[in-house]
């Protein structure tokens, strides 16, 4: 692999981000891995980012792109920069407030990218050695499995999209239709993004997967932060039927998730083990729009929120500590006794639909833990692992549902 291209875009007098030789670098850490990549494209990268104030056109992309790819190179190596998260469009409670189908639509979108990406990469390896990531790579069976619970996980944001999804009997020609239909309607914007977004460690095949399958889970997880965040302003102004809705909403969502997990469970714990090694610093421990919903429910007891758990996301311990309303703070100050809840049926039940499917998410990704690492072994980059899921595998969503959901008791 060789440099030039960067160092062609170094040597322009006033180079433009929009000429910057995305996919030249991207393709390099495809070649050797992040973990891997050389100096001879390091040394050249830090240049482009001392010379970003005199770099012509919007900055703020590349200068993220740049953060995310020397990341292990500048000790800021984390699960946000594994994953590429400040450079995808994801929903955000502070500055994502608007109509929820508008919100909606953009989480679909990206949800949809991020999958029908996996599909054509999955493919594309099938039919091509020369394709990237050649280490391990799986058979036609597990990849037949793999891309029919790649279309199922889309399928429900394809049809609210309003995307015809392709009939088709046999689940390999159903997803190279699907592939080559999404792909005519890609910006620009969304083929930087793909491939911008993909900066794996090793050359291993299903660390593919894996990112995509994360990246997808954090995209679902911020926008029901999202939801939460309306739901507990529904409540303060006292429009509890209308939290009841967004809160059965979040519910619906999150239970479409669960074709992810199958498909996180093809991954082949072999491949899983050889890549892991290199992502010591980045661990879903990590994931701020998972303690978001976490607490934006209620209020993490002391010893959580000055735990690992949170003590790994400071923005999120920073808001917490700083007096941060949950929804069981939003109905305190209601009725202290929470009978607004039961003369409330539409948001009682909606509390009872997220907190079992918050369970359902939990459970499910303690059993793949386990089925991955074992019930002892730590976690991606040595964390504590399916010891600390299992202690929080079974903690209340919401501190006083037991008053209302059996379930919970």
């Amino acid at each position: 692999m060789n440099p030039e291209p960067l160092h062609r875009w170094l040597a322009h007098r006033r180079p433009t981000t929009h000429r910057f030789p995305y996919d030249s670098v991207v393709d390099a850490y495809l070649y050797y891995g992040k973990h891997f990549i050389p100096e001879t494209w390091t040394t050249p990268l830090r240049s482009a980012r001392e010379r970003l104030p005199e770099v012509s056109g919007p900055r703020a992309y590349l200068a993220d792109f740049l953060a995310v790819a020397l990341d292990k190179v500048d000790g800021k190596y984390d699960y946000r920069t594994y994953l590429a998260l400040p450079l995808l469009p994801i929903p955000d409670a502070e500055s994502n407030a608007g109509p929820a189908d508008q919100l909606l639509a953009r989480r679909d979108h990206l949800h949809t990218l991020l999958l029908t990406d996996l599909i054509s990469f999955e493919l594309r390896a099938l039919d091509s050695t020369g394709a990237p990531l050649p280490q391990m790579r799986p058979d036609a069976m597990v990849v037949r499995k793999r891309v029919r619970h790649a279309v199922r996980a889309a399928a429900p944001a394809l049809r609210r999209l309003s995307f015809d999804i392709p009939a088709a009997g046999d689940p390999m020609a159903l997803a190279r239709r699907l592939t080559a239909l999404t792909a005519i309607d890609r910006t620009a914007g969304d083929r930087l993004m793909l491939r911008t977004t993909m900066l794996p460690v090793e050359r291993v095949h299903d660390e593919y997967l894996f990112i995509r399958v994360l990246q997808a889970f954090e995209s679902t997880l911020a926008l029901l932060a999202v939801d939460l965040t309306a739901a507990i302003t529904a409540v303060d102004e006292e429009r509890l039927p209308a939290a009841g809705t967004r809160l059965s909403f979040a519910a619906s969502l999150l239970r479409e998730t669960a074709p992810l997990w199958s498909l996180l469970a093809t991954m082949q714990p072999e491949a899983f083990h050889a890549f892991r090694v290199y992502t010591d610093g980045a661990s879903a421990i990590q994931s701020r729009a998972y303690k978001l919903v976490e607490s934006l429910c209620r209020t993490p007891d002391p010893q959580r929120l000055h735990s690992a758990a949170y003590l790994s996301v400071p923005d999120v311990y920073a808001r917490v500590s700083n007096g941060q309303r949950s929804l069981d703070e939003a109905l305190d100050a209601i009725r202290a006794d929470h009978r607004a809840l039961a003369q409330t049926p539409i948001l009682a039940d909606g509390m009872r639909q997220f907190a079992a499917a918050v369970r359902q998410w939990r459970r499910t990704h303690y059993r793949l833990a386990v089925r991955m690492l074992g019930t002892e072994r730590p976690g991606t980059g040595a964390t504590p692992g399916t010891p600390y899921l299992l202690h929080g595998r079974d903690q209340k969503v919401f501190r006083n549902s037991d008053a209302h959901d059996p379930e919970e008791r």
